[in-house]
């Protein structure tokens, strides 16, 4: 499984989600390759992310949701 986790530069709940994504794994004894990538506004909206932090499972945005791309 691949994990990216979009953010932007200062995001407020950058630690609590690194926590409960690494809580989450090993209580589930799934094997994943996670990656952090930090993004601007204008990346953010090319690559269709829609807020920060954004978690992608296997390139798909699991919280896929109706609002427009951008971070802030």
């Amino acid at each position: 499984m691949k994990i990216d986790v979009y953010m932007a530069e200062i995001c407020g709940s950058y630690h609590e989600l690194r926590e409960n994504l690494d809580r989450a794994l090993a209580e589930s004894a799934v094997k994943a390759d996670v990656a952090y990538h930090t993004v601007y506004y204008d990346e953010a909206v090319s690559r269709d992310i829609k807020g920060s932090p954004s978690v992608w499972i296997n390139g798909k945005d699991a919280f896929e949701g109706g609002s427009a791309p951008g971070i802030t």
